[in-house]
């Protein structure tokens, strides 16, 4: 081996090979790569640094900008001054009843601000203390920091940060967990009994409505109010309820979580920075102190949980349960008794419009395909769940969806599948620790698995979420009797008893194996969460129906040529050729035959189905056990409507409940 060291260009080793050549020989000589890295920063230390990276947000009209209401008169304000009436109202909403003010609260997050930095505001003007309040504690001497009204980016990172059990998952979506609670906990669920609201509630019997007293709910209140008042920090979102802004509600959550913050983000209706501006006071507040328990020696206490509303206070108070849907179901029951006192029918409902402005509403409990059959890609969403329906039309309550996850798929859900992304929450899923991948599969933590996201995230939503009068109600049950027909035209009086009756039917295990079907009946479709007597909502409907010629539809998606066990499930794409021959129109000129005991008014043809399974009779083999399920449960039937027909505390009701049985002829209650 040659131990030169040199070459023809001298440059040491080479070995006799030639440098390579960066420039042309007419070329001055210059560096090989260029310096584009710019100037250096402006900042003087690593905080200044940090300071400059972001930046306020600016409003997208000018301050004092926005249209003023008929009769009323604006003032421009500062920054400042918006920002110090929001704490204000805030501090007002976090006062305690045993003391004369609010607590000293500011603005943004304890690790990144100092008190000293910015003034406390206080809910209410300065006092001469009594000789009670001059025994100061030291929660009162504390600041209280507001996160208001964050974004989701801010709340990821505060979830994330802050909250053990939250993690991004691979599509973007936030995963958190609500705790030993995942599911609603109706038995805990407390109304406050005072005279302002008692005789417009429904109580008793059937009723959701479990009492309590004032005395008791402020009670609550107190320990929710000093337990949020004793942490560092809380979450409040300042946001509205119904897309009909002549019938808007103006709601406040304060939360310690920030899981809990994102979620009523997403289900709320999210105001604009003007709107926020002129925000004021909110006309419902809800307390989430779930992290921290009820005292159980309480009066009307049954366990560790209490969720308790005050109709008159307007508020709700949460002890002892993380699950957000409390949240939310909670708000919706607070609209079933504000809109029906205005003459708007509030419902549980999907909705959805056609291209020619055909509306659609769609009632059904839980397996029955309510949230597969409103969500058409021929047709607009308007929403998946609450409704209100006034003089103008039909409107959304809510701002987001709150999905069920369980066994969910690309291929059976697509919406869904494809709104969860950044922004969404996932309530108690299970996910892969590296890739960070979700099995919707996976029941370890809870069947009950949960997406939240904002309604715009759903690509043929419409926004805003209103729409016309509906031109058609449609009433799923999932028959596992076999006995109801796939579809079938209801008069008034039916479709109020159908819509009073709320019937489906589930699944549940015997002792020897054999499954048998089990009549499920939730009043109005949703019972857990009406205020007023069910015929209050259904004699609304039938006066709406009625006003505006809108038909009802009662779609059976169970069993066919027998129950189950014995027949077969309805075929999807047999559901989707009626609910297709309802929107246009054409099952209207169909002919119709009665069947037994119902009653109900059949199709003779429904084009794409075939004619043998519209009457369920010639779907059986054996015709005597087909007329003893019938009877069978349309005894469960009567036994059922009892409930309200035996009500005689509500003179209305019964004398409503008397119209309807009547002209449902065989459906006469003894008395």
């Amino acid at each position: 081996m040659s131990t030169n060291s040199g070459d023809s260009n001298g440059l040491p080793g080479l070995q006799g090979l030639r440098r390579i050549e960066t420039r042309s020989s007419d070329e001055e000589p210059r560096e090989v790569c260029s310096d584009d890295s710019g100037p250096t920063v402006k900042a003087q230390s690593l905080e200044e640094l940090h300071s400059r990276q972001m930046k306020k947000s600016a409003p997208s009209t000018p301050r004092g900008g926005t249209t003023p209401r008929a009769g009323q008169t604006t003032t421009p304000r500062s920054e400042e001054e918006i920002q110090k009436e929001q704490l204000q109202s805030i501090s007002t909403s976090l006062a305690s009843l045993m003391r004369q003010s609010g607590p000293q609260v500011v603005k943004g997050d304890p690790t990144k601000t100092t008190p000293s930095k910015q003034e406390p505001v206080k809910g209410r003007a300065p006092y001469e203390p009594s000789a009670r309040d001059r025994d100061i504690t030291d929660s009162a001497l504390k600041f209280t920091h507001v996160l208001y009204n964050l974004s989701p980016a801010e709340l990821y990172e505060q979830a994330i940060k802050y909250e053990k059990g939250s993690y991004i998952t691979s599509t973007g979506a936030l995963a958190t967990l609500s705790g030993a609670k995942t599911g609603r906990s109706p038995k805990d669920k407390r109304v406050v009994m005072e005279q302002t609201t008692e005789d417009d509630l429904w109580w008793g019997k059937g009723s959701p409505n479990i009492e309590m007293d004032e005395e008791t709910f402020l009670i609550n209140r107190e320990r929710a109010v000093d337990y949020l008042n004793s942490l560092e920090k809380v979450y409040v979102n300042d946001q509205f309820l119904n897309w009909d802004p002549e019938n808007r509600i103006k709601v406040r959550i304060i939360s310690a979580r920030a899981y809990h913050s994102l979620f009523m983000y997403n289900m709320c209706i999210r105001p604009t920075p003007e709107e926020m501006e002129d925000y004021g006071t909110p006309d419902f507040t809800i307390y989430n102190a779930g992290q921290f328990p009820c005292n159980r020696r309480t009066h009307y206490m049954s366990s560790s949980t209490s969720i308790d509303v005050n109709l008159r206070r307007r508020e709700m108070v949460i002890l002892g349960t993380q699950y957000a849907g409390e949240m939310k179901k909670g708000l919706f029951s607070l609209m079933h008794y504000l809109m029906p006192k205005r003459g708007i029918l509030s419902l549980h409902s999907g909705c959805n419009m056609g291209k020619s402005g055909d509306v659609a509403l769609f009632f059904g409990l839980s397996g029955t395909g309510k949230t597969t059959l409103s969500t058409d890609n021929n047709r607009e969403l308007i929403g998946d769940d609450e409704h209100c329906w006034g003089d103008n039309g039909v409107t959304n309550i809510e701002g987001g969806c709150y999905a069920k996850c369980i066994n969910l798929s690309k291929e059976t859900e697509p919406d869904i599948w494809n709104a969860i992304k950044f922004g969404t929450v996932l309530e108690n899923v299970v996910f892969d620790e590296h890739t960070r991948d979700v099995d919707f599969s996976d029941k370890s933590v809870t069947e009950n698995t949960r997406a939240a996201y904002p309604i715009e995230f759903i690509p043929n939503a419409r926004i805003p979420c209103v729409g016309p009068h509906p031109k058609n109600i449609i009433l799923l049950a999932c028959d596992a009797f076999g006995v109801l027909p796939p579809v079938s035209k209801l008069t008034l009086a039916q479709t109020m008893y159908h819509f009073i009756s709320g019937y489906t039917a589930v699944i549940a295990g015997t002792e020897d194996g054999v499954k048998d079907p089990v009549a499920t009946f939730s009043a109005c479709y949703g019972a857990a969460f009406i205020m007023m007597h069910p015929t209050k909502y259904a004699s609304m409907l039938a006066e709406k129906m009625q006003k505006h010629g809108a038909t009802a539809w009662l779609v059976n998606t169970g069993w066919s040529g027998g129950a189950y066990g014995v027949g077969s499930r309805m075929k999807l794409a047999y559901t989707r050729r009626i609910i297709d021959a309802i929107h246009d129109g054409s099952l209207l000129e169909a002919d119709f035959v009665e069947t037994p005991i119902f009653n109900l008014h059949v199709p003779k043809e429904v084009y794409g189905v075939p004619t043998e399974i519209l009457r369920p009779e010639n779907t059986w083999k054996d015709k005597e056990a087909y007329n003893a399920s019938l009877r069978k449960l349309g005894g469960l039937f009567q036994k059922n409507f009892r409930n309200f027909a035996d009500y005689q505390a509500y003179v209305q009701a019964r004398r409503i409940l008397t119209i309807v049985l009547q002209r449902l002829k065989v459906w006469i209650i003894p008395s």
